[in-house]
């Protein structure tokens, strides 16, 4: 029928197997949902489960993560990738899952990857002006300075010519403090902090945009529920 054709299609594109994988999955009874004997499909699959689960949710996902430290976001890098913590059909969905820019192998926290690519570039694109909050533990005291310097709207990072957007520094202890900016350029905390001839031991991100990892623990992710994206978005 054209709806289990439909079907194998959609779950295909979800990452549960080729086409031929899935229609073998249907006739092993592995999708559940279905009428008739697997003739037919219950409305625009709601009701369709895979191994007894439920659906993963369709094009225009987005997952949250609590990044550990030691994992890569790019494909391209070597050692561990973040995308080894994620299902491999999530891998293998249609359109692609990408990390939201990325976070360089030592810094942890949250995390955020989407199939969804005009949300992706607007989360990323330095007009978009979306909170990123970081924890930072440096390796000397604070001197005082360096949120009149973070507030300025002057400061130029080494190799590049345009100043950083003002960046809020809260201090909480000698040697932490929150970051609060509004761009994500390459490495942009730890270079700021370099520019004040400090060094970043840890770095940790607590939020983007409305979004805190509100109890993940290190490593785990969850995917965002309708209700919670849509206001994300």
């Amino acid at each position: 029928m054209k709806d289990l054709r439909h079907l194998t299609k959609y779950l295909a594109g979800l990452g549960y197997g080729s086409r031929k994988e899935v229609e073998t999955a249907i006739r092993r009874g592995r999708v559940g949902g279905l009428e008739g004997g697997g003739k037919g499909v219950v409305g625009p699959f709601e009701n369709v489960t895979f191994d007894g689960e439920p659906l993963d949710p369709p094009p225009g996902m987005v997952v949250i993560m609590n990044k550990p430290a030691g994992y890569t976001c790019s494909r391209a890098d070597g050692g561990q990738l973040v995308y080894e913590l994620l299902p491999p059909r999530f891998l293998a969905r249609t359109p692609t899952l990408s990390s939201v820019g990325r976070l360089d192998a030592q810094t942890t926290g949250l995390l955020l990857f989407t199939d969804d690519g005009q949300l992706l570039h607007r989360l990323i694109s330095p007009r978009s002006e979306t909170e990123k909050v970081y924890e930072a533990v440096l390796a000397r005291p604070l001197e005082g300075h360096e949120g009149e310097a973070f507030a300025s709207g002057t400061l130029v990072l080494r190799g590049e010519d345009k100043p950083l957007k003002p960046v809020k520094l809260d201090v909480t202890g000698e040697r932490t403090a929150r970051v609060t900016l509004t761009e994500g350029r390459y490495h942009q905390v730890r270079r700021m902090f370099a520019a004040m001839g400090n060094h970043v031991e840890a770095l940790h991100r607590a939020r983007f945009g409305p979004l805190t990892l509100d109890g993940l623990a290190e490593g785990e992710w969850r995917v965002l529920g309708s209700e919670e994206s849509a206001r994300f978005r």
